[in-house]
């Protein structure tokens, strides 16, 4: 029998009125939003679905914001199907909704952990000190050496995204980015994109935020995965409690390593993908691995119905 993972995607991938089709035609999911509001103990849902953007784009809201979009969506579908993945993974802040869909994380923990967690990301490094860049057509092993030569003393850049071939995202101060980023282009990359992002993610400068995670995670129920969860830091997938914990902890400042996420699900026999979500961001980077698998998503009742005939056809 084909395998099957979900997958579930990071910031970036919201938008207002996201999951609203779900929210008014079925009941899980209006549970789940209200559960998220009652959580974080103000109306989550309401930004959600009307805004504003400026507002849903903060850090601190976007991530608990798609966390629970995803779970929402991935509720329903548990509902019509009761197909169960070989593993599940999430880029970024999705490997939080991974470990909730896997039933580490329970939901409600899950959303005040991710809402934390973008206030101290935020908090570590000044407004506008920080800044990201996607780099297109250069290699890891070129791109690492631009960084390291970009980096002067107090100024970093570092490798914060691998998400398929041809496409990395580097992370540091803002010299530091802009100057590999020239570098890059001189070296043979084919484009360099700044990125519209309020930090510096997934690099040195997320240390003081990562040290706040670990003490919030020692304090949170973590248990062990029923499905094995595929970490963004090596592609190993876990279900230890304590090995998830520390893979969250280090995910903070280290690279996520998407394409090896991909890699390792394609070499554990997985020919089909499901994303839950806001978007397809994530199947377009699988594709960009692999086009040899299928990939699904569910966001609303279009992409719903068409997943589920795909998969129980």
């Amino acid at each position: 029998m084909k395998k099957t993972a979900f997958v579930f995607p990071g910031q970036g991938a919201q938008y207002v009125g996201m999951g609203k089709e779900l929210l008014d035609n079925y009941e899980v999911a209006r549970r789940t939003y209200a559960e998220a509001d009652e959580a974080l103990r103000f109306s989550l849902s309401r930004l959600i679905l009307e805004g504003p953007e400026s507002d849903l784009k903060l850090t601190y809201h976007t991530q608990p914001a798609l966390l629970t979009t995803s779970i929402a969506a991935y509720r329903v579908f548990a509902e019509q199907c009761d197909l169960v993945p070989a593993c599940v993974a999430g880029h970024s802040l999705g490997e939080y909704t991974a470990l909730v869909a896997a039933g580490s994380l329970a939901f409600a923990d899950a959303v005040r952990l991710v809402h934390w967690r973008g206030k101290w990301m935020d908090e570590a490094v000044p407004a506008g000190v920080g800044a990201m860049s996607a780099v297109l057509g250069m290699g890891a092993d070129d791109l690492a050496e631009v960084c390291r030569d970009a980096s002067k003393g107090d100024e970093v850049v570092e490798l914060a995204n691998l998400n398929c071939p041809g496409q990395i995202v580097i992370s540091g101060t803002r010299a530091a980015v802009e100057r590999a980023g020239q570098m890059a282009k001189e070296r043979g990359a084919k484009r360099v994109i700044p990125l519209e992002v309020s930090g510096p993610f997934h690099c040195r400068l997320m240390r003081p935020a990562a040290d706040k995670l670990k003490a919030a995670l020692a304090d949170t129920a973590v248990r062990e995965a029923d499905i094995p969860v595929v970490a963004n830091v090596d592609a190993v997938a876990r279900t230890n409690a304590d090995e998830i914990r520390s893979a969250l902890e280090v995910q903070l400042y280290s690279p996520v390593r998407w394409e090896d996420d991909v890699r390792a699900m394609l070499a554990m026999g997985i020919a089909s993908f499901v994303e839950f979500g806001p978007g397809t961001v994530l199947s377009g980077l699988i594709r960009k691995v692999s086009r040899e698998v299928a990939t699904y998503h569910v966001e609303d009742e279009a992409s719903l119905w068409q997943t589920l005939e795909a998969l129980q056809g």
